[in-house]
């Protein structure tokens, strides 16, 4: 089977670049996708905040792929790039002309050992998995006292801000309920701080001193121990290295992410990460040592957030760039890091924090100061993004 251009990914990234090359003409295109769903994942969050239900996450991808576009619905098991060809695990292989890489991400629960473990326990969840973000939301609601801990590691993750926007919603529904004055809340992160944007981070200290959240940066969740309900932490401090357990009686984590395995046993992968990002230019987007594969979205090793928001901006980019290898041309659209992470702080509140590669504000909604926390921007989390993805993002219109 050969095609003139092949699609890893039936996400966020491969729908939107499907349908912006139908747009342009381009009529023989190939996307490997063998999930019968697809999610709008941003909203898991609202799941577990139990704002939203799971329903309203999820369509039938055969709905949301472009027409005209050969749906290969089989998983990647490797790629050549040096004979252009994709193997499927049927045992089928795919040559191409041109071929974006974009299947996402796996969840690398093995990195810290009793992990997935304790999620399987009634006293942990975990909104990055859509069967267990309800799960969260029914923990919330019945926990009145106790250690609350959420964590989150300091590598490379989907929507970064998803672990505090979990804490966030959680503090507030117990503040509204009066159990928050019995529950001890701590935020656990691996990262060096609360965000790498100041103007955005002073807003989100804020919060999390509003509900007297005890926040603990370059603390790396190295094991869990289900039974004892303790999760035992790395600490990095200028002195050194330690450890330090904390037991929890409710436990919110995000695991550890990283490259699907055949992507990181691919010649594509960055030889010098350990989770086997895809190696791009980060302005192009183009492989760094084959031209004919681009990559974006989660997989690819871009140094911006791992966002839908960040997807939006990458997905036009590639299409211009593809285009112009197919008439001969260079490639000169560049993406500038734009990502964007909707911080909901409380039900009916939300911060927009939008920044690119140079980790300033960049602002893209006119006429409102996005920079603090909101009703208007909460709106917009709740109802207006998902309608976006929906009609027009996933229609190569966004």
């Amino acid at each position: 089977m050969h095609h003139r251009i092949v699609i890893i990914g039936g996400g966020s990234a491969g729908i939107d670049v499907a349908a912006r090359l139908r747009r342009a003409g381009q009529d023989d295109i190939a996307l490997i996708e063998p999930s019968d769903i697809h999610y709008y994942q941003p909203l898991w969050t609202l799941v577990g905040g139990g704002v939203s239900s799971l329903d309203h996450t999820r369509r039938f991808e055969g709905s949301v792929m472009p027409r005209g576009v050969r749906w290969i619905q089989d998983k990647a098991v490797e790629i050549e790039p040096e004979q252009r060809e994709v193997t499927i695990s049927s045992g089928s292989k795919l040559s191409y002309d041109f071929l974006v890489v974009c299947p996402g991400l796996e969840m690398a629960w093995d990195m810290v050992p009793g992990l997935q473990d304790a999620v399987n326990t009634p006293f942990a969840s975990t909104n990055y998995v859509a069967e267990l973000a309800p799960k969260t939301w029914e923990l919330v609601k019945k926990f009145r006292g106790g250690t609350a801990l959420f964590a989150s590691p300091g590598t490379p993750i989907k929507c970064p801000g998803a672990p505090q926007k979990a804490a966030y919603l959680s503090a507030d529904h117990w503040q509204r309920t009066g159990a928050l004055a019995n529950i001890d809340v701590v935020f656990a992160t691996g990262a060096g701080g609360i965000f790498g944007v100041p103007e955005f981070a002073k807003v989100l200290s804020s919060v999390i001193e509003g509900y007297g959240i005890d926040a603990r940066f370059s603390h790396e969740l190295v094991e869990v121990d289900p039974g004892k309900r303790t999760a035992l932490f790395e600490i990095t401090t200028p002195e050194g290295k330690s450890r330090q357990s904390i037991t929890y009686n409710f436990f919110h984590t995000a695991p550890p992410q990283r490259a699907p395995g055949f992507i990181r046993e691919s010649p594509l992968a960055d030889p010098t990460s350990q989770f086997g990002w895809v190696s791009v230019d980060r302005n192009t987007l183009q492989h760094t040592v084959y031209p004919e594969v681009f990559s974006l979205g989660d997989v690819c090793n871009a140094p911006t957030s791992k966002t839908g928001a960040a997807i939006r901006k990458e997905a036009p980019v590639v299409v211009t760039n593809l285009l112009a290898l197919l008439a001969g041309k260079d490639p000169v659209a560049r993406y500038d890091g734009y990502a964007a992470c909707p911080f909901t702080t409380a039900r009916g509140k939300m911060l927009l924090a939008e920044f690119d590669y140079s980790l300033t504000p960049h602002p893209t909604i006119p006429l409102i100061n996005t920079k603090k926390e909101r009703y208007d921007m909460w709106l917009l989390k709740r109802f207006g993004l998902p309608f976006f993805y929906w009609n027009f993002m996933l229609k190569g219109l966004g």
